[in-house]
């Protein structure tokens, strides 16, 4: 069973698009420079875009890495505002840890031009629709022999 830890950072009108991409840097970076960081500011302009298209409102970003497994939601208007539904903790693990990837959420009608973008950047950071699984799920239920039905799942 997979550990996860999830965090709702407040994002616009609270702090704008870019400025919440940094703070979420700095949540998984812990502060701290190197290649993992670079990789993440690379793609800055990218996760602003879906930051200010309220994708990870619903859907999280996710890390998976060789320790838990991390959900990043925000929180938009007068949530943001208030932000009583936030929690921006720092972790209690290092969500970069080893062999980590991210998953984007990302509207479908920008899926296209978003994961072309990224992968100018390299595979670590991808993008998925609002119904597709992240893709290491996808990987752990194919090793497993099981294929997930997310719509089904759902009830959609």
């Amino acid at each position: 069973m997979t550990t996860i830890a999830s965090r709702t950072f407040r994002s616009n009108p609270h702090r704008d698009t870019l400025q919440t991409w940094h703070a979420i840097t700095e949540l998984l970076t812990q502060g701290k420079s190197g290649a993992a960081r670079a990789e993440l500011q690379a793609v800055a302009g990218v996760a602003a875009s879906l930051i200010a298209e309220q994708a990870p409102k619903d859907n999280a970003i996710v890390v998976t890495c060789d320790g838990p497994r991390t959900r990043i939601y925000c929180t938009y208007d007068d949530d943001a505002v208030d932000g009583s539904g936030a929690n921006e903790d720092v972790l209690g693990f290092d969500p970069l840890k080893g062999d980590w990837r991210m998953s984007l959420p990302c509207p479908e009608d920008d899926l296209a031009w978003v994961q072309a973008a990224l992968k100018k950047h390299g595979d670590r950071i991808t993008a998925r629709g609002p119904e597709e699984a992240v893709a290491a799920d996808q990987r752990v239920a194919k090793a497993e022999g099981l294929v997930l039905d997310i719509k089904g799942f759902l009830g959609s």
